[in-house]
């Protein structure tokens, strides 16, 4: 095969005058937002009387016991998510289906916290009585702010590579803090219960 030097080249077509590249008003917009979710949900958690209940499921001993489960398998879901997640980004060998376990388990992880957090809310409220339950209500108002700026994040394009791994890396913390400051503190202290 011989290349002729002198064939017509394709010409890529230069960018028009009034268009720029995305700045950083796309990454300001996913921050505002979290920001306005967790401080939203803070705001409603200390304002508003907590009710003490909220729900109750039958086949559970207590509210308390529904909430450490659901917890508990929604973090199960954000280990699931962890793991998919460094194979979707080839830090771990898996299977082709990869991305698609990433989205799911996240989808599941999120509808099973979403319960959890409406009884933290609505039942509790924002309490600050001691250092845990502290940081449980302000790691309750960052997850789902941080879990916000990521999903506004997925439909941005051209992204640096990092910045998805950073902001899921965050929520998965949030995460697993805030079941380590409940379920787990709830197990322990009333027993693996039902």
């Amino acid at each position: 095969m011989t290349v002729d030097p002198n064939a017509v080249t394709q010409d890529f077509p230069s960018p028009q005058p009034g268009h720029r590249r995305p700045g950083a008003a796309r990454y300001l917009l996913p921050a505002l937002v979290a920001c306005a979710v967790a401080v939203g949900l803070g705001v409603y958690g200390k304002a508003h009387d907590p009710t003490g209940t909220a729900f109750n499921l039958a086949g559970f001993s207590s509210t308390g016991a529904v909430k450490s489960w659901l917890a508990t398998t929604a973090f199960f879901f954000a280990l699931v998510q962890l793991v998919s997640a460094l194979m979707v980004y080839g830090r771990l060998p898996g299977p082709s289906w990869s991305a698609a376990l990433h989205r799911w388990s996240g989808r599941a992880a999120f509808l099973l916290a979403v319960p959890v957090a409406v009884h933290c809310l609505y039942a509790l409220g924002y309490q600050t009585y001691e250092t845990r339950v502290l940081w449980h209500s302000l790691l309750g108002c960052f997850f789902f702010g941080a879990f916000s700026a990521k999903m506004l994040l997925l439909r941005s394009e051209r992204l640096p590579g990092w910045l998805l791994p950073i902001v899921g890396g965050l929520v998965f913390t949030a995460l697993t803090i805030l079941w380590l400051t409940s379920a787990l503190w709830f197990f322990r202290t009333f027993g693996v219960t039902t």
